[in-house]
Formats: structure tokens, C-alpha cells, sequence
């Protein structure tokens, strides 16, 4: 009974830890597949839970509300600002081609939730990730550098939103 139980308990770790150096592996090279699928996992299970708590003070999320730039339907999606000189920089750890990010870029504004506050931000640009890295902790550029994130969004604050 022993060694059959043994066997299995090998066989998850092994298959455990394929998955794991998949989704590291394809992270890192943004492969296609694995974005996809992250991304998918990430709206279906770990975004709805996020937003419970996204743009509260303290919260690790905030929120970025946008229009959808071929729907023309309202979304918010969470995520990680980071406060600047003049608005916030989001890192793109899905690279570039995320809806949200193209949403923003396609419309040249948003409104970002973040710490309790809502801003209205305008001026979304691409950034190398290099340009902005002071602004986040030394841990997230160092898991940004292992993960290869190389762009981040840059946003400028057009003013906080009353009421």
C-alpha cells in the first residue's frame, strides 16, 4: 500500500511542479497560450474576488474603470497603481495587449480607484518599466525583473473626482 501511495504523491508533485515551471516559463516569455490562460483564470475567478476589496485604503488592488473601446460598455478591472510625481504607473505584468490597457490607451482616459480616492487620469502612455521602477517597493522590481515585465502604464492626474 505504501509504495502505490508513494507513487501517486511522486506522480502530483511531478505534475505540480510542470505546471509551475509552465506558468513561470510562460510568463517570462509572455508566451500566447499561457497569458491566455492566466488571463481567463484571472476574470473568472480571482478578479471577482479582488474587487470585493479593490480601491479601499489599504487594499493591495485598486481599481482602473474604463469604456470599452469597441462595446462602449463601462468595466472596471483590478489593478496594482502605484502613485507618482504627477498620477500613477500600473506595471504590465500580462505585457500590453491586455483589453483593459488597450481600452485606456484607445480612449486617453480612465478613472482609477486607489486607497480610498478617485482620480480621473488622462495621458495613458507605454513606459519602459526601467522609467517609472522607483516608484514601486524593491521586492515588486525584483519580481518584475524575474518575471521580465518591461512595460509599465503611465497615467497623469487630471483631478480627484468629488462625492
Amino acid at each position: 500500500m505504501f509504495p502505490q501511495l508513494a507513487a501517486i504523491a511522486g506522480g502530483v508533485v511531478i505534475v505540480l511542479g510542470l505546471l509551475a515551471g509552465t506558468f513561470f516559463f510562460g510568463m517570462r516569455s509572455k508566451n500566447p497560450i499561457v497569458l491566455g490562460a492566466v488571463i481567463w483564470i484571472s476574470k473568472a475567478v480571482f478578479n471577482k474576488s479582488q474587487m470585493r476589496t479593490a480601491g479601499t485604503p489599504g487594499a493591495y488592488a485598486g481599481i482602473v474603470r474604463h469604456v470599452g473601446r469597441i462595446s462602449g460598455r463601462a468595466y472596471e478591472t483590478p489593478v496594482s497603481p502605484v502613485p507618482t510625481d504627477d498620477g500613477f504607473a500600473i506595471a504590465l505584468v500580462y505585457g500590453n495587449r491586455t483589453s483593459w490597457l488597450r481600452n485606456v490607451l484607445a480612449s486617453g482616459r480612465a478613472t482609477l480607484v486607489t486607497e480610498g480616492e478617485t482620480w480621473e487620469v488622462d495621458r495613458p502612455e507605454l513606459v519602459p518599466m526601467g522609467t517609472v521602477e522607483r516608484w514601486f517597493t524593491p521586492g515588486d522590481v525584483r519580481s518584475f525583473r524575474r518575471m521580465r515585465v518591461d512595460d509599465a502604464l503611465r497615467l497623469r492626474r487630471v483631478g480627484a473626482v468629488q462625492g
